[in-house]
């Protein structure tokens, strides 16, 4: 983490202090201890913190009960219980086949993500504390790369309960975050934890000490993201690789210096043209810093008058006699406090300082989005530390300094926005161009980044001013200001998502990436040209695809890893199909994870043909039901439960129609008018608003004389036949509810509105996402579609369910026992950062996709216009 810069007027430690190396400290190698009786509060001594296999020195130790102290500290100041001990009982899980998020910490850091986890995936989130809980294996078929396992860890659920756990086996780390620091010692040992993992990581030394450099963060702002940055002029003998031969800066000028003798005049004569210039605007003060990830935590700073140039000068001299190489000495211009006018009288007392710190996340795609802003506020006079302030919010921050007038504090909350994912969008950039080894890994990226500003007058505007980049601090800012409402009362913070929520969604989806690199899955049916995205997804994934396809020339045939050529179009030899294709299958060696299938016409032998192979799948008899859409309604209309409600409530009265006389005897039996459609159809061909008798017969001609077969249509279900179905027309606002299925339990859903159709045929007009129904309107369709759904008997995969809301409540349209298609998989993946088909490829594999509990849509998206709103 870094310290943010103290405008004091004081050096942080005096420059003739002993090597850095020796620095005592927890993450900071030395001998040090931690202080005894440090944090007041009572809870149980007695917890089994020692790892077995893995014993700790005392000193190690000592650390450990010091964190586990912080842990119950922290945890008790938010109104949350004291952890539980179980590591007696060990957790043994399902090695390999479950997520796991580890964080290695300071848990006041953390404990905002913790918490988080805790809620988004409960029992996966772990904190250790100690090295010594987790150990590298080299990593089968990945040379240089090692696989992280966990054997003790606090782990986090909902409601804030934790539970100190041993597990047996150790688990393996799907994403890793560390904390980390300078010297040796622990920091070295969590920097060595992170290294070349197989698991995705969110911190490495290798990036931390990239961010940790100011000069090289500075230009890297100030140039790719155009963010305000100090003037600043810097010294070095070396310059850090990436700064080399890199354009210059109007704000920033890098002076290369031959060697450490003779510099003398160079430097006064450098430092006397920048503080004369105009770069430095309004400023009065100038501060000298250190510019290494090697200072940090130790940062010399001094503040000096910006007239007194043979001082800063003689500053510089001195720090430049301590720099190693691609380490600089930073002269910066120390922004003024924005002097905001007061309503009626001046406000008494000092003058007031805010500094903002942003935290930013990185979310689906790549793209940066702002979580949180976190103010601190003080005397203008004296150094302002967020840890050494109150935490407050912007509105709140920017009152207290006289500034309340809302378009203005709004104007100012987009300026840091803008300026806070500029940041990180060049930091990601940045990192896309590096190595494998020069990041610390093939899978380290920075998932979050604090940014801090200071805000000054530039133009006449108010303008967010960057000091500095920080890792660790602004979770530990952001989460003592959401524990400001952690007792029961309503606030201005209630209803917000937390800081951390999207770097947690981060975590989990790149965990489930992890856990599904290389995994071997069977596709039954390749569908159209409008699934391509299946298999340029399945590449990104790194998943090793195999297809099953009636069409030897299918364009999908060269994108796979194997091809098996099958006529799957006759669905009444679907059971012998499937021991066909079991058969193959073996022949063909083929050691599959799972299967599935997203194409209407094949779901059943899916369904058939995992039953064959003892892969995971929902039954064959409750793919056949909800293919069927007069079964689905009949069969619902008898589940009268218990439990309550049942889903006999959302079915809705139908006839199947094979032939003329079960148009007869239908009319009879359903309200007119009604609707008719295909048993088995798709795309809403067919589909028609009947009004009558007369209407019901000429219909069922029609499509019995023009829909005959797979032929007349292909990819709308004729393959199973073109009998239909004469149902209740049901009078409501249409909605689709896409749902995550795993043993049974809802993991996810996800509603859109459908505007009205174009009568007779139904023809959708318009669809929106996310729903504008209110919350309860959209759980009570979310019920119902899950109910209807158990009810069928589809337990384990992702399902499109499609219903009426009326005013009795939901009622049923169809189940689509597969994920839903046209724009529903791009919208839920940019709305949310959920990817249905790699949900419904990890449910087919046994694995519980890893989503979010109570993910938030980003955004409004409607057809013709798939862009934020």
């Amino acid at each position: 983490m870094l310290s943010l810069d103290p405008l004091g007027l004081y050096w942080d430690c005096p420059l003739g202090s002993k090597d850095l190396e020796e620095e005592e400290g927890p993450w900071g190698g030395g001998s040090g201890l931690p202080p005894q009786g440090y944090f007041p509060g009572s809870w149980r001594q007695d917890v089994g913190l020692d790892c077995r296999g893995s014993p700790e020195g005392a000193e190690a130790r000592a650390w450990t009960v010091y964190y586990y102290s912080l842990l119950q500290s922290c945890l008790q100041q938010a109104g949350l219980p004291e952890t539980q001990d179980r590591s007696q009982a060990p957790r043994t899980g399902r090695p390999g086949m479950e997520v796991t998020l580890c964080i290695l910490g300071s848990p006041s850091t953390f404990l905002s993500v913790l918490l988080e986890g805790g809620v988004q995936s409960p029992g996966n989130m772990l904190l250790c504390l100690s090295p010594a809980w987790l150990m590298k294996m080299p990593a089968p078929g990945q040379p240089g790369e090692a696989t992280l396992l966990v054997s003790k860890a606090v782990s986090f659920h909902p409601g804030g309960l934790t539970f100190l756990d041993d597990f047996v086996p150790p688990r393996r780390v799907t994403y890793f975050l560390a904390g980390l620091g300078p010297g040796p010692g622990r920091g070295w040992e969590a920097a060595e934890l992170a290294r070349n993992l197989t698991c995705p990581t969110g911190a490495s030394a290798e990036l931390a000490r990239l961010l940790e450099d100011r000069l090289l963060t500075r230009r890297l702002l100030a140039q790719q993201g155009g963010v305000a940055v100090p003037a600043t002029l810097a010294f070095t003998y070396t310059p850090p690789a990436l700064l080399q031969g890199g354009d210059a800066s109007p704000r920033l000028r890098l002076v290369e210096l031959s060697g450490k003798e003779g510099q003398e005049a160079l430097v006064k004569e450098e430092v006397g043209a920048f503080l004369h210039s105009e770069a430095l605007g309004d400023a009065m003060q100038v501060a000298i810093k250190v510019s290494s990830w090697r200072w940090q935590g130790r940062q010399a700073l001094r503040v000096h008058p910006r007239a007194e140039v043979g001082t800063v000068a003689d500053t510089v001299l001195v720090l430049l006699e301590k720099l190693e190489e691609e380490e600089s000495v930073l002269v910066e211009a120390v922004c003024p406090p924005v002097r905001l006018p007061f309503p009626g009288s001046p406000q008494p007392g000092p003058e007031l300082a805010v500094r903002i710190c942003a935290v930013v996340c990185r979310t689906q795609g790549d793209r940066p989005l702002l979580s949180k802003v976190v103010c601190a506020v003080g005397r203008a006079d004296h150094p302002l530390r967020h840890q050494s302030s109150l935490p407050r919010t912007l509105e709140v921050a920017l009152a207290q300094c006289g500034l309340g007038e809302a378009a203005q504090v709004a104007a100012v909350r987009r300026g840091v926005k803008t300026a806070a994912e500029a940041a990180l969008a060049a930091v990601l950039a940045l990192e896309a161009g590096l190595s494998a080894e020069q990041r610390g890994g093939r899978q380290a990226y920075t998932d979050f980044l604090g940014v801090d500003f200071m805000l000054t007058v530039a133009g006449g505007v108010l303008t967010p001013v960057a000091l500095e980049l920080n890792l660790g601090l602004c979770l530990e800012a952001c989460g003592a200001l959401e524990r400001l409402w952690a007792a029961p009362r309503p606030g201005p913070m209630a209803d917000e998502a937390a800081a951390a929520a999207p770097l947690v969604e981060t975590m989990l989806r790149r965990s489930a990436r992890s856990l599904m690199e290389g995994k071997q899955l069977l596709v039954v049916g390749g569908g159209g040209f409008s699934k391509k995205f299946v298999w340029q997804a399945a590449r990104d994934y790194g998943l090793k695809l195999h297809l099953v396809e009636s069409d030897p020339n299918h364009f999908a045939s060269q994108l796979v890893q194997t091809f098996i050529h099958f006529d799957v179009t006759e669905h009444r030899r679907d059971e012998d199909n499937a021991r066909l294709l079991a058969e193959l299958v073996r022949a063909r060696g083929l050691q599959l994870d799972g299967c599935f299938s997203y194409w209407d016409d094949c779901l059943v032998l899916t369904a058939l043909l995992c039953q064959e192979l003892g892969l995971p799948c929902s039954p064959p008899a409750a793919m056949r039901l909800a293919k069927q859409k007069s079964r689905t309604q009949l069969h619902l209309l008898c589940r009268q439960g218990p439990p309550w409600p049942s889903p006999s409530l959302h079915a809705v009265p139908c006839c199947p129609l094979e032939n003329e006389a079960d148009v007869e005897r239908a009319v009879h039996l359903v309200p007119l008018p009604g609707v008719m459609k295909l048993e088995f159809g798709a795309g809403a061909v067919g589909v028609r608003l009947v009004e009558d008798a007369p209407q019901c017969h000429e219909h069922f001609s029609r499509i019995a004389r023009d829909l005959q077969g797979e032929a007349d249509h292909p990819g709308i279900g004729l393959g199973w036949g073109n009998a239909m179905l004469l149902m209740e027309f049901i009078e409501g606002t249409e909605h689709d509810v896409d749902l995550v299925l795993f043993g049974g339990r809802l993991l996810a859903a996800f509603v859109s509105d459908n505007g009205p159709t174009r009568l007779p045929g139904f023809t959708e007009t318009a669809a929106c996402m996310p729903t504008g129904l209110a919350p309860e309107q959209e759980a009570q369709l979310v019920q119902a579609a899950f109910r209807c759904c158990l009810g069928c008997g589809l337990l384990d995969g992702v399902f499109n369910v499609e219903l009426k809301l009326t005013r009795a409540g939901p009622r049923l349209i169809e189940i689509n026992p597969r994920m839903g298609g046209f724009y529903l998989r791009d919208w839920i993946l940019e709305l949310y950062g959920v990817d249905l088909l790699l949900a419904a490829a990890m449910v087919a594999c046994g694995l519980q996709p890893a989503l979010p509990a109570h993910p938030r849509a980003r955004g409004h998206l409607e057809p013709g216009n798939n862009a934020w709103k």
